[in-house]
């Protein structure tokens, strides 16, 4: 292999002269995502719109784009809170996805706008980093970008339409916010806590992220440090750049990751999650959500914190947490039912009272409250009184009339009919006592 000279360039010499270029080489950060914006004259969408990131939609109803009122000025700014050292800003335009120009409807409004540095909000203490006074309607473009080599933490856009003052033609009469996207790059080593012509002197400072590419000067801490040379380690219950985040509910605050947020024991009761900032799911709840929630009756009303059911318990069940069957003998709702005559108690169903193993003696239906009917007794209201059909109660043992026959009929079994005319007596004949089932 030659190099251009001539001379002989072998493999590892490559190698080693593509790892310098590499080390040398900087790389443009765009240090204004995120960050802190503001607008004058808000309409319906947010300053913070201009910095989040998304420019893939660049029109009024995309929900990517800070929009103000019409008025006499338009002001928008981000603060990079702290102060670079900046490259170049890069402005897009509301289009509303079509090219800008004479047509288009939002162009009159981004002639004469300024853009300016400043370490405050005022925009006059600042440095002007570019004035309009060259575009028009056929000539602004959509996305416009600017160099402004200078220090500052606040990037201003700025334009006016005031009274008395006489406008190039083309301009609008007043003057409107509409800004997509507001990128601010910065220079910087391509590695992390390096600085310098060829990025190879370590910042001075240990626990810095990012320092000036020419001066050192700390510019952004590693997450979990602050101050102004990243001396300070976050307090409880902070985390990350700036520590700026608030750690989520730790089982252990002081167990929480000053540089991600991560709970290193685990979550507080209710909430899951490696932030534990997430609420258990539905049904769930306690320390990591491991605990299943009772038999609520409404599981959405079961407190993901200590499971109890703030709404009350389905039929058969009682308690804070509703997970205790009711006592033996009651069921349903509150178990404020009592159950009926079942032949085994402890079978009377806790949720809807049934006797899952029938009824006892003299009793009948499924919660077996329900005596039998005259005329019969026994399990399952199987057995038939002597005189069924003239008894109005027998005896559960031996079927006689214990308690009296009904109207009309007289005897020991009742088998005696008083005749309708001068208190006659008629026995049932043999016939009829059979064909009525109450022979026994």
């Amino acid at each position: 292999m030659m190099s251009l000279s001539g001379n002989s360039v072998y493999p590892h010499d490559v190698l080693a002269v593509w790892l310098c270029l590499l080390t040398v080489s900087q790389a443009y950060v765009n240090v204004a995502l995120n960050k802190p914006a503001y607008l004058q004259y808000p309409y319906r969408w947010d300053a913070s719109n201009a910095v989040d990131g998304r420019k893939s939609d660049l029109s009024s109803g995309g929900g990517q784009c800070a929009e103000s009122m019409y008025a006499q000025t338009a002001t928008w700014w981000v603060n990079l809170t702290t102060i670079h050292s900046i490259h170049h800003i890069t402005i897009y335009f509301n289009t509303d996805n079509k090219p800008l120009g004479p047509s288009n409807w939002f162009t009159k409004f981004f002639l004469g706008f300024s853009v300016y540095v400043s370490n405050t909000t005022d925009r006059l203490q600042g440095t002007l980093c570019y004035k309009d006074d060259n575009f028009t309607l056929d000539t602004i473009p959509a996305v416009f970008t600017t160099t402004c080599p200078v220090h500052g933490q606040y990037v201003i856009y700025y334009n006016e339409r005031l009274p008395g003052v006489t406008y190039p033609r083309g301009y609008s009469g007043n003057v409107a916010t509409a800004l997509c996207e507001v990128d601010v790059y910065v220079e910087r080593c391509p590695v992390a806590g390096y600085f310098g012509s060829n990025c190879s002197v370590p910042c001075p400072d240990v626990n810095c992220q990012y320092c000036h590419i020419e001066t050192g000067t700390c510019q952004g801490c590693k997450p979990g440090y602050k101050g102004h040379r990243c001396e300070i380690t976050c307090q409880r219950g902070t985390y990350g750049a700036g520590c700026k985040e608030t750690c989520g509910h730790c089982r252990d605050v002081n167990k929480c990751s000053i540089n991600n947020g991560t709970c290193l024991t685990g979550c507080g009761a209710g909430l899951k999650g490696d932030l534990c900032k997430t609420a258990c799911d539905r049904g769930s709840y306690g320390y990591d959500c491991k605990e299943t929630c009772g038999h609520c009756r409404d599981v959405s009303q079961c407190s993901n914190t200590n499971g109890w059911c703030l709404t009350g318990c389905d039929p058969g069940y009682q308690g804070d947490l509703c997970k205790t069957s009711c006592d033996r003998g009651s069921y349903g709702s509150e178990c404020n039912e009592t159950c009926g005559h079942c032949r085994d108690v402890d079978h009377c169903s806790n949720i809807n009272g049934t006797c899952l193993t029938g009824c006892d003696v003299d009793y009948q239906g499924d919660l077996c409250k329900t005596l039998c009917p005259v005329g019969y007794f026994g399990q399952d209201c199987s057995e038939t009184c002597i005189n069924s059909y003239t008894c109005d109660g027998c005896n559960d043992v031996s079927g006689s009339c214990d308690y009296g026959c009904r109207p009309g009929w007289i005897g020991y079994f009742c088998q005696k009919r008083i005749g309708s005319e001068g208190g006659d007596v008629n026995y049932l004949s043999e016939q009829e006592y059979d064909i009525r089932g109450e022979n026994c």
